[in-house]
């Protein structure tokens, strides 16, 4: 069976960033299992996996406009450190904002704290290796629902 809309893809990967350097992987996990064309995976690998069968290995390189977005210097913000009140505020922390936008923490200088809303991987070119390991036709409920029940998917 060839993957096409409304598959559910199994597959086990290995993501780099363009130094090599590794950024995830599902080995020594159960492989993660998705719903083909319900955008639960980057735009960029989900294109590529349009088509393939069980057993395909690959490599796919996923530019930042088709992986988690080009850096937005709008969502890179200088705030005064009196904002945080008395709670202690260092690089690399995270929080959330009411809208669901997670903030990290860049740097905290001179009584200001640099904070980046971009998801951590925007403005990255994606190097995935992938292998897929099963493909079959979603069931009415997992189509219904948009996502995949049972082993590497999600459970209610």
């Amino acid at each position: 069976m060839r993957i096409a809309k409304h598959s559910v893809v199994s597959f086990h990967y290995t993501l780099n960033d363009p130094d090599g350097v590794l950024l995830d992987t599902s080995a020594g996990r159960e492989a993660f299992a998705y719903l083909h064309g319900s955008g639960q995976i980057v735009p960029g690998l989900e294109e590529q996996m349009e088509g393939r069968m069980k057993g395909d290995a690959m490599e796919v390189v996923v530019q930042p406009e088709k992986g988690y977005g080009e850096l937005d210097e709008n969502l890179l913000q200088r705030v005064p450190k009196d904002r945080f009140g008395d709670q202690v505020v260092e690089a690399g922390m995270q929080f959330q904002t009411p809208d669901h936008r997670v903030w990290s923490v860049v740097e905290v200088k001179d009584g200001d704290v640099v904070l980046n809303g971009n998801h951590p991987l925007a403005g990255v070119t994606l190097h995935f290796k992938v292998e897929i390991t099963d493909v079959r036709q979603a069931t009415a409920d997992e189509i219904a629902h948009g996502h995949v029940h049972g082993p590497g998917g999600h459970h209610h």
